[in-house]
């Protein structure tokens, strides 16, 4: 019963334990999925707060830039006001140039054949028969030559027969990167278009130091767990064609790095709709955790996690909490164990107890001394056990002096009984034998006065002769009756004294099978 207890036990434990693993391991895979989304989004967020603080330090200081671009084209255009294209010289642009502190400045027109608009005088060479098809400006010329406002959602200032550009290398530049800003005026009543353009090397470089590379850059020097972060255009990804083009200037990465590019990353970024998605994804078999979230309608911001690195705390942490708990069932195990084995053997001692109380043995007591209900009970049985011990003790001695009665009492029967059938028999014969005498008495009375029985006082002396006659034998027939009743009494009385004693010596038998004290 013990071991089968036990067994129970410990089947009941190693299944709690069971069942409380599996959940802890199932929260805990669930709380490093959140924590991990939770790091993840952090850190997404505070790129995105960058970006937006770069993008709005960048409108700002484009939009001074943009404001004197264009009150340097309606300058130049004033300069060169009444002159046709072909009248302007390289010399007058330069010396406006050299006035204004500008990079350059070109003048465009359209061609003959009325399908391009090309670079007719610029003060660099290289500018001259720049293209605005190739480029893919020439929507935005014919837009200007029209009168109309450019409606180009890029551009940085629009306003009507003028567009500025944001920052971007020129294409005429292909000696090496130089980042320029642009603006394009069609002067009213004129057949040209003036370019006037700043060098934008440092405002690029400054939003290139506090632009979301440097963020990135600082955030992967600082989080041992970040593997990639990056600024990614879904357009490019979808249309790779579109980072080939000058205008507007378009990459698939815009900030960061992405080595890490999968087919599933593709298959997210060209969607027509992309929302914020997360999934860990093994690569070289490491586990990465990656998060795609929406910038705006033409970038989403990219973070790579190491799942191993982030997951290790939480997980010892879970298994440390694992083993305790399997500790903490073991130790309740053995408690348990010892708990039950302390009750078994206090159980068993009461058993014993009340075995040997079956068998008899009056003596038999139990010591438990644990303070459950158990003492109790044993303290019980033990007040039991004497209370039986002193009544069996009173019983016996009583049996004992019931016995001895009783056989002193059967001897004095049977005594009594041959004394009085000795006396009854000498009574009965003396009484037959003076019945007898008495009667032959009577009877010769009765025949001497037979003859004179005529005479009335003789009549009436016989008569009462046999009546009295009547009356002794009467009175000798109940003394012998008597005396056989008083005789069959006595061998009742003797039988009685018998059994009793019989009675007396089997309870003392039944006595005799118990221990006493």
């Amino acid at each position: 019963m013990r071991r089968q207890f036990l067994i129970r036990i410990l089947s009941i434990l190693l299944i709690i334990a069971l069942i409380s693993g599996v959940v802890q391991i199932y929260f805990m895979n669930d709380q490093i999925n959140k924590q991990i989304n939770q790091e993840a989004e952090l850190i997404a967020r505070g790129i995105m707060r960058n970006i937006q603080e770069t993008n709005l330090a960048t409108q700002s200081i484009e939009y001074q830039i943009d404001l004197k671009l264009v009150s340097y084209s309606k300058y130049i255009a004033e300069k060169l006001k009444g002159k046709e294209a072909e009248e302007i010289t390289q010399q007058q642009l330069l010396t406006i140039r050299d006035e204004l502190g500008l990079a350059g400045i070109t003048i465009f027109k359209e061609t003959e054949s009325k399908d391009d608009i090309v670079g007719v005088v610029s003060t660099k060479n290289q500018e001259i028969g720049f293209s605005f098809k190739k480029a893919g400006f020439y929507e935005i010329g014919k837009v200007l030559f029209n009168k109309y406002k450019p409606d180009l959602p890029s551009a940085t200032f629009t306003d009507k027969n003028i567009v500025v550009l944001p920052i971007a290398q020129a294409a005429s530049h292909s000696d090496k990167p130089s980042f320029f800003k642009f603006a394009y005026y069609h002067v009213p009543e004129s057949s040209y278009i003036i370019s006037s353009y700043i060098e934008a090397n440092e405002v690029y470089q400054y939003i290139k130091k506090v632009g979301p590379n440097t963020t990135i850059q600082q955030i992967l020097q600082q989080n041992g767990v970040v593997e990639e972060i990056a600024v990614l255009n879904p357009k490019v990804f979808a249309n790779p064609s579109l980072e080939k083009q000058l205008y507007p200037p378009l990459k698939k990465i815009e900030a960061g790095s992405f080595d890490l590019e999968t087919s599933k990353d593709r298959e997210i970024l060209t969607k027509s709709t992309i929302k914020k998605e997360s999934y860990v994804e093994e690569i070289n078999g490491k586990k990465v955790y990656k998060m795609f979230l929406p910038l705006d309608q033409n970038r989403v911001i990219y973070l790579s996690l190491d799942y191993g690195k982030m997951s290790a705390p939480l997980y010892r942490h879970s298994i440390i909490l694992i083993v305790s708990g399997f500790l903490s069932l073991f130790i309740l195990f053995l408690l348990t164990a010892r708990f039950f084995n302390r009750i078994y053997e206090n159980i068993q001692k009461i058993k014993r107890q009340i075995k040997l109380l079956e068998e008899g043995d009056l003596t038999a007591k139990s010591e438990v001394n644990d303070g459950s209900e158990l003492e109790k009970l044993s303290k019980s049985t033990n007040r039991m056990v004497d209370q039986l011990n002193k009544l069996v003790k009173d019983t016996q001695d009583q049996a004992t002096k019931t016995q001895r009665l009783s056989v002193l009492l059967e001897a004095e029967a049977s005594e009594t009984v041959e004394k009085m059938y000795e006396l009854s028999t000498e009574a009965t014969m003396k009484s037959r034998e003076q019945l007898y005498e008495i009667t032959e008495l009577l009877d010769d009375m009765g025949n001497i006065l037979k003859p004179y029985k005529q005479n009335e006082n003789i009549g009436n002396i016989i008569e009462k002769i046999e009546l009295l006659k009547q009356i002794v034998n009467d009175r000798t027939a109940a003394t012998t009756d008597m005396t056989i009743t008083l005789s069959d009494l006595l061998q009742s009385l003797h039988g009685q004294s018998k059994e009793l004693s019989d009675i007396s010596n089997t309870l003392l038998d039944y006595m005799a099978k118990f221990k006493l004290s």
